[in-house]
């Protein structure tokens, strides 16, 4: 009879802590890339929103100095995740001068459900085809019934340079009587 020698019990635990150790170390190797990438995929989280911020709107000459609102793109560089789009279309603005000189502005979405407002002439005020919000030219709202919550959004306006208009552009929530900016 042949007895097939046991191996020392030393040999054992010796290979459970290479095969662990090499677990472990595998574990460590294969974690690194994923780890490294990380920050590329929180980047645009960690970035600074450009809402908010002032963006040149017109010339000044191009506001005629008879108090009638006039509609302007504004256009502003957009940032989307990785990508920078430059001078894209990102809202609209009336821009009017006042009795008293001042320029002011309002956004062209309408508070109540986000639709874009009209300029009617022939009474003067602001209307939206939504659901008939009715405005007056300052931007309040102009009739009892109207569904609106608040009246128009009023934005910050800057004349720099003595002949550009440059105005602090931002959406805010619709449908809430407060003016909530949104991010």
């Amino acid at each position: 009879m042949s007895t097939m020698p046991h191996p020392p019990p030393d040999d054992n635990r010796r290979d459970f802590f290479k095969k662990t150790s090499a677990i472990v170390a595998g574990g460590i190797l294969a974690a690194a890339p994923p780890l490294a990438g990380v920050p590329m995929i929180l980047d645009p989280l960690r970035r600074k929103s450009d809402a908010g911020a002032f963006v040149r709107v017109a010339a000044l000459a191009a506001l005629p100095n008879d108090g009638v609102p006039r509609k302007f793109a504004v256009l502003a560089d957009r940032r989307d995740a990785w990508n920078k789009f430059p001078r894209t279309p990102v809202g609209a603005v009336y821009l009017r001068r006042t009795p008293e000189g001042r320029i002011e502005a309002l956004n062209v979405v309408c508070p109540h459900a986000g639709c874009f407002i009209d300029f009617l002439a022939a009474k003067p005020g602001y209307f939206c085809p939504c659901h008939n919000s009715a405005f007056a030219l300052d931007g309040s709202i102009a009739d009892a019934k109207s569904p609106s919550a608040r009246g128009m959004d009023s934005l910050e306006v800057e004349v720099r340079n003595e002949t550009e208009i440059w105005v602090r552009y931002q959406n805010f929530e619709a449908g809430k009587k407060e003016k909530i900016p949104l991010a």
